[in-house]
């Protein structure tokens, strides 16, 4: 399973989790009408929240009712295949929803506009890209290290710098 699926799978499930009651939480102040149904409708659960809980269900919420009904039904989608992967996949999305929560507001915005824009790629480049990655996973560590590396250097690099490399080493890559 790809990682991207897995972060898709895991964000879904936490605001599905969070529309449909958690079961173990409810909102910490609730703030309409439809907030203080959903705290009513869990009182045991309610009162073993601590208030850091109770205030990130309330925040799922929220942006749950702000969800178009697609939306909605592609977290229920989404949820639904979660909990037919294997416990120790399961554990790899929770894992991966920690990371994604742990970023800065800037870095997620980045991953975001990333995957727009390896979406609109054609799907014969996207396979390609995959198919690279999956090869750069094979890789023994050392030699992943050592091209995450060379990458770094290469993005350092001036246009003019890069060119020279091209020119020098014979080889021609096109500009990124």
């Amino acid at each position: 399973m790809s990682r991207r699926l897995q972060l898709a799978i895991g964000l879904a499930l936490a605001l599905l989790m969070a529309a449909a009651g958690v079961r173990s939480a409810l909102a910490q102040e609730p703030g309409d009408a439809a907030e203080r149904a959903l705290v009513a409708r869990y009182p045991e659960q309610w009162a073993r929240l601590t208030p850091q809980q109770r205030e990130q269900v309330l925040e799922n919420y929220r942006r749950w009712r702000q969800m178009t009904p697609n939306e909605r039904h592609a977290a229920q989608q989404n949820y639904r295949q979660f909990q037919r992967l294997p416990p120790e996949q399961r554990q790899q999305v929770l894992q991966g929803l920690r990371r994604w929560r742990a970023l800065r507001p800037e870095q997620r915005q980045r991953l975001r506009e990333a995957w727009q824009r390896f979406r609109s790629l054609p799907p014969g480049e996207r396979q390609g890209m995959i198919q690279r990655y999956r090869r750069f996973e094979r890789l023994p560590p050392e030699q992943r290290r050592h091209l995450l590396e060379n990458w770094h250097r290469w993005r350092e690099m001036t246009p003019e710098q890069r060119q020279e490399l091209r020119r020098r080493f014979g080889k021609h890559h096109p500009p990124h």
